[in-house]
């Protein structure tokens, strides 16, 4: 929890500390939208995310195949399966992302 906490601090004091440089506004200049923001937090989220997942689907496979041995390769199979859905989950949405970050105005 603790470790959460000062990952928020550091956000908010990122995100703060920014704000005079976004504020001068010169000519010819957009106004920032925050959209490349979004899909780079979205981006960070996807592969946090797909990194536990694909951690949680080993380690279950590599359990279970310890317990029992003669199931190992439909365990396998079963879990090279979900890898992959949940790759394609991750690439889908980190396009997604790239996609956001490219009507992004500054």
């Amino acid at each position: 929890m603790k470790v959460l906490q000062l990952v928020g601090l550091v956000m908010v004091v990122l995100l703060l500390a920014a704000t005079p440089a976004l504020a001068q506004e010169s000519p010819g200049t957009a106004v920032f939208s925050g959209g490349s923001v979004g899909a780079g937090l979205g981006a960070a989220l996807t592969l946090v995310g797909a990194g536990y997942g694909l951690g949680r689907i080993g380690s279950s496979a590599l359990e279970s195949m310890a317990r029992q041995p003669e199931v190992a390769p439909r365990v396998m199979t079963a879990m090279i399966i979900i890898a992959a859905m949940l790759e394609g989950a991750t690439f889908f949405s980190l396009i997604v992302c790239i996609l956001i970050n490219g009507n992004g105005k500054w």
